[in-house]
Order: structure tokens, then sequence, then C-alpha cells
């Protein structure tokens, strides 16, 4: 299916039989043909183990399944919209930054600790992502929201690449990243997050960063 782009705040995604996708509730502008939209309990492949982990995770974000024949208007609260393609990897994205993904996706929850110990934790309270953030994984289309626009940035093993926890959107690839401060502790007072943070992502993948520090 994939989506196709009709400006920055605004996409259209094909929606053919025996195919489905996923949406954010409330996301839907409009539509042609013979759609449906219902609450699902599944998201993805993940299954209700997934579903669980959501709850757990408080990333419980409303979805709607997507199934007919015909095409659909999605967009929301007028934020940019971001297309991410993967082909096998996995991309890492807070749940409500989630407009829309295709059903051949896996969604999974993942424990921002296992990623960096107490300063993964401390990036999940920095970034505004908790202690949990959203995977998806396999081949399929994303469409993420993010303010001011966003800018895609290559990571490569000869370079890492550091970020303002608050201009995070997403990650893929074989990409390691933790959180190291760029000041003293006592420094920190009163300091943006960008003045105090940094998070660092090496490896081999890609990063989007949106244009504004707001949350959204």
């Amino acid at each position: 299916m994939g989506f196709r782009e009709i400006n920055s705040k605004m996409i259209e995604a094909t929606v053919a039989p025996g195919q489905r996708l996923f949406s954010q509730r409330g996301a839907m502008l409009a539509y042609k043909g013979e759609v449906g939209f219902t609450p699902n309990l599944r998201s993805g492949q993940g299954g209700v183990m997934s579903m669980i982990g959501r709850r757990v995770a408080n990333e419980d974000t409303p979805l709607m399944t997507v199934e007919g024949n015909g095409t659909v208007l999605f967009g929301h609260g007028g934020h940019h919209i971001q297309v991410i393609n993967l082909s096998g990897d996995t991309l890492y994205v807070e749940a409500d930054r989630l407009l829309a993904f295709e059903g051949t996706l896996e969604q999974g929850t993942v424990f921002l600790g296992s990623q960096g110990g107490v300063m993964g934790m401390v990036r999940g309270q920095v970034s505004g992502q908790g202690l949990f953030t959203t995977t998806l994984k396999g081949h399929g289309a994303v469409a993420v929201m993010a303010h001011g626009g966003v800018i895609e940035v290559p990571i490569t093993p000869q370079r890492a690449v550091y970020v303002d926890p608050q201009a995070y959107v997403a990650h893929h690839g074989d990409v390691r990243n933790k959180l190291s401060t760029a000041l003293g502790w006592r420094d920190m007072v009163g300091r943006g997050s960008g003045e105090a943070f940094q998070l660092e992502l090496s490896g081999s993948g890609a990063v989007y960063v949106q244009a504004s520090e707001e949350k959204l």
C-alpha cells in the first residue's frame, strides 16, 4: 500500500481488500470507497501481549483498524507528517507520534532502561517519552508526527550523532543510544534540555529530528 504525501501535514493511504493498516483515533480526515474503521485490540502483529505491554508502559494510544477498498486522507492537529519506509529493520518511536502504519509491521514495547540503564530512564523523562517506547519491525510504511518539520540524519559507524532529547522523533537501524550530560550537575539548574543533556546515537541507521523542542 504505502503512503502518499499530499503536503507536509496530510497523507493519502490506499486500502486494498485483504490488507489493513492502523491509524491514531481521530486521524481520518476524509475517505473514498468502501472503507471501514473499527477500534482494534491487537495493533499490528504484536497481538494481545503487545497490547498488554503498552498498557503497562502507559502507551495505550487509541488506534483504529482500517480495512476495505478505497483511499483515506490522514492528518492530526496540524502536525508535520514524516513518512518512513522500513525494509526489515526496527523503528523506535513513542506511541503518541504514530499517525498511521501498515499492518505488515510488528508492534512491540521496549523498556528504555534496557537501552542504557538509569540514564536510559532519565532519557525517557527528559525527552518526554516516559520509561517505554514503541517499536515497529518488518517491511512497510509508517507515518509519524512532529513539530516544525523533520530532517533525517544518517548515522554511520565513523561518526556518532548527538541530538537534543526533546528534538528527537525516532530512529531505526543497528543503532546504540545513550544519554550524556553536557554540563556538570550544578551547572544544569535552569538550563534547557539541549544544553544539559545530549542523546548520542552510534552505529548504522538514521535518526529523525524535529525543528522544535515542543512536545505533541
